[in-house]
C-alpha cells in the first residue's frame, strides 16, 4: 500500500511524524536521532524531521524506504488490530524496514515472534490504515 494515503501517527501540534526523529537515521546511523526544524520535508500529510539536508534529499528522493511501517504506529498493536502509539526510541530494522513499537515491554513480546506479528499486522493494515 503507498504510504501517500496512509494513517500517519503524528503530533496534535506540528504534524511531526515520528515525534521528529530522523527516518532515514535509524538506516545510516543506526539509531533514534533527533530531526532538526531547518530540515524538514512534508510527505504523506505530515512533517518529517531531519539531521541534515543529506538525509531529508534521501528521503523525498524514496520515502517509502524510510518511513516505518504502520504509518509510525506500535507493530505490535496493529497486530491486534489496535492503534498504539508509536516509540521513535524503541524500534527495530526487519528485512530492510522500520518498525517501531509502544514501549520496551511491548517489544519484549514483539520479539518473542515477530515474523508471525509483522504477517497480522500486514494483513490488518491495509484496512487500518486507510484514510477516511
Amino acid at each position: 500500500m503507498s504510504q501517500t494515503n496512509t494513517k500517519i501517527n503524528k503530533t496534535t501540534f506540528g504534524d511531526l511524524a515520528l515525534k521528529g526523529y530522523d527516518p532515514v537515521a535509524y538506516f545510516t546511523e543506526g539509531k533514534a536521532v533527533e530531526g532538526r526544524k531547518e530540515f524538514t520535508h512534508d510527505y504523506a500529510n505530515a512533517k518529517w524531521r531531519f539531521t541534515s539536508a543529506t538525509n531529508r534529499d534521501r528521503f523525498a528522493t524514496d520515502p517509502e524506504k524510510y518511513v516505518p511501517q504502520y504509518g509510525g504506529y506500535c507493530a505490535w498493536g496493529i497486530s491486534q488490530e489496535k492503534f498504539y502509539d508509536g516509540d521513535p526510541q524503541v524500534w527495530k530494522i526487519v528485512d530492510g524496514k522500520l518498525y517501531v513499537n509502544y514501549n520496551k515491554e511491548i517489544e519484549k513480546t514483539w520479539e518473542k515472534d515477530k515474523p508471525g506479528f509483522i504477517a497480522k499486522a500486514d494483513g490488518h493494515w491495509p484496512t487500518m490504515g486507510q484514510l477516511s
